[in-house]
């Protein structure tokens, strides 16, 4: 059975810093493509980021050079460390193992001053 379970987020200032974190059980995370995803309210979910078998990284454009997706793989975590917030940036965040049907709880990121 495949469990992400998500920690990390919550509520912080323009400008602040938060990481998520992934840890996964049942798969290994090294061996697979993850991907972290947002939905805002009333949006669309949305692919933030993504990190290969190769530690190779995609991010969409509004989150780049500010978020960094990254994984330990002696932990089985996928992390995403998340700079410089902005108000636009407020949404539920999801783990997932990329192209699969494998999802985290969702955690919640508020940016508001």
């Amino acid at each position: 059975q495949v469990n992400l379970v998500q920690s990390g987020g919550g509520s912080v200032q323009p400008g602040g810093s938060l990481t998520l974190s992934c840890a996964a059980s049942g798969i290994s995370t090294g061996s697979l493509a993850m991907a972290w995803y947002r939905q805002a309210p009333g949006g669309q979910r949305e692919l933030v980021a993504t990190i290969t078998t190769g530690d190779s990284t995609t991010y969409r454009n509004s989150v780049k050079g500010r978020f960094t997706i990254s994984r330990d793989n002696d932990k089985n975590t996928v992390y995403l460390q998340m700079n410089s917030l902005k108000a636009e940036d407020t949404a539920v965040y999801y783990c997932n193992v990329f192209g699969r049907s494998f999802w985290g709880q969702g955690t919640q990121v508020s940016v508001s001053s």
